[in-house]
């Protein structure tokens, strides 16, 4: 019997979600600092639908966030674009304010998906999942 484990997950919106379960996105952006309580932590990569897809919010990997840095430059963020996938047309272009890198490595991918049943999820983490 497989013993389970009590986790936190983040939510990424598809397709974002399914660059990093590739391995083509290996850097996470966001416009704040990762919690220092997650770094290093492993997490559950929670694909969300976004706008334009129709599926139920799923666990699809174990990942972990090793390390968050600040980007200082916009010339310095576009020169990770193969790292991190955002282009200057992305809706996650950098605009305003500051952009923060978090490098993600995957754990384990989990095939098929699990469906989270009767958990409030958070609008960026969803706590004490159980897996």
């Amino acid at each position: 019997m497989t013993k389970k484990k009590v986790y936190t997950a983040i939510n990424i919106q598809t397709p974002i979600s399914q660059l990093i379960l590739n391995g083509e996105k290996t850097i996470e952006t966001r416009k704040y600092k990762i919690p220092e309580k997650y770094l290093g932590e492993e997490m559950l990569l929670m694909e969300t639908p976004g706008k334009s897809e129709k599926f139920e919010a799923r666990i699809i990997a174990i990942i972990r966030f090793d390390r968050c840095f600040q980007y200082k430059t916009k010339k310095e963020f576009y020169s990770e674009t193969e790292q991190h996938q955002v282009t200057k047309d992305s809706i996650w272009a950098w605009k305003d304010g500051e952009k923060w890198g978090w490098d993600v490595k995957v754990i384990k991918k989990i095939s098929p998906p699990l469906l989270l049943k009767n958990k409030r999820k958070g609008i960026v983490y969803t706590k004490d999942v159980t897996i």
